[in-house]
């Protein structure tokens, strides 16, 4: 039987590249996107330089990739405020990623996309709404209305849509200045999840046993949203 292929967004680092290597692990053939080229390498991996803020290039570079069983998009950025220090620029640069990006991608690989086949976003468990965070949380709320949709769109090929919603995760965005305003918080099980663990509930959306999941957001938050 030959390999099934996964595409990938975000994979210099984080959840992205985190599942990237699980998906490798686990015999998939993986093509990942990202501006900046991932530090691992493996024969059955191919990387697309992409800048995924640039829709009309975003579209281009996965016009030609074939059958893919699997989207996985993981490509994510996060800056804060409160009201009445909101940035339009930050608001538009979320979105872009979020679900601009998100959308161009799906819409674009759709037809190319096996009947069977999975799509995955990475959402926030904040998509319910966070001080500090409204900017960001509206992208993933977005998301998952979004990933809802297309799960009613393509029941008739077997198709599934969810979104995964971690909560504090030690990626690069944990430290990143650009938050600065609203500081990780700890959660109640006392450690901040690993990209590693987001990616083994990615790699359990897409393999046999998550064929009747669809349409929803599974949270893992270490307590955060308890």
């Amino acid at each position: 039987m030959s390999r099934p292929r996964a595409v990938i967004t975000g994979v210099s680092s984080g959840i992205g590249a985190a599942t990237a290597r699980r998906l490798l692990d686990d015999g998939w053939l993986v093509t990942g996107l990202s501006r900046r080229k991932p530090e691992f390498e493996d024969a059955t991996f191919s990387w697309i330089e992409c800048d995924l803020s640039d829709l009309a290039n975003l579209r281009h570079a996965v016009s030609d990739l074939g059958p893919i069983d699997a989207i996985v998009h993981a490509a994510g950025l996060q800056r804060s405020a409160r009201l009445g220090d909101l940035s339009t620029t930050d608001s538009h640069a979320m979105w872009e990623v979020h679900v601009a990006a998100a959308e161009q991608l799906v819409d674009t690989l759709i037809d190319d996309v096996v009947d069977g086949g999975r799509i995955v976003l990475i959402g926030s468990r904040t998509m319910t709404g966070v001080a500090g965070k409204s900017q960001y949380t509206a992208t993933k709320a977005a998301q998952f209305a979004m990933a809802r949709s297309w799960a009613l769109e393509l029941m008739d090929r077997a198709i599934t849509v969810n979104v995964v919603a971690p909560g504090p995760t030690s990626t690069p965005m944990l430290s990143d200045p650009a938050r600065s305003a609203t500081p990780p918080t700890m959660p109640p099980l006392g450690r901040f999840i690993e990209p590693e663990e987001i990616a083994g509930t990615v790699a359990f959306l897409l393999s046999p046993s998550a064929r009747s999941i669809t349409g929803q957001a599974l949270v893992q938050c270490a307590g955060s949203s308890l």
